[in-house]
């Protein structure tokens, strides 16, 4: 894979978890306000992108288990990053939403 490549790749997983990431916010949002049923709405499409987002990644680690010459660049750093971030946040979200879901 070259580095042209990795980086369209690195792309793709950051719009992909920074969709997720706009949809774990926005459902915090909904769930301050009471909507839980457009909260978990959010949530799952939440959860659809960040599956996108990690199923490329796992692809690159398949990859490079199997001996593949990855050039790596900063843009797929930057996605790593912006998939860790928004991994993490789901699940700050769904302790968040047990605090909310309790309070109703």
């Amino acid at each position: 894979m070259d580095k042209k490549e990795a980086a369209m790749i690195g792309f793709q997983m950051v719009a992909y978890s920074g969709d997720a990431r706009s949809c774990y916010i926005e459902a915090l949002r909904e769930a301050r306000k009471g909507n839980l049923d457009k909260t978990e709405e959010l949530m799952e499409k939440a959860k659809k992108s960040l599956l996108k987002a990690h199923d490329i990644q796992t692809k690159i680690l398949a990859k490079e288990a199997d001996d593949e010459d990855l050039d790596i660049g900063y843009i797929m750093i930057h996605g790593q990053d912006h998939l860790m971030s928004s991994m993490l946040l789901k699940d700050m979200m769904e302790f968040l939403l047990d605090i909310y879901k309790k309070e109703k």
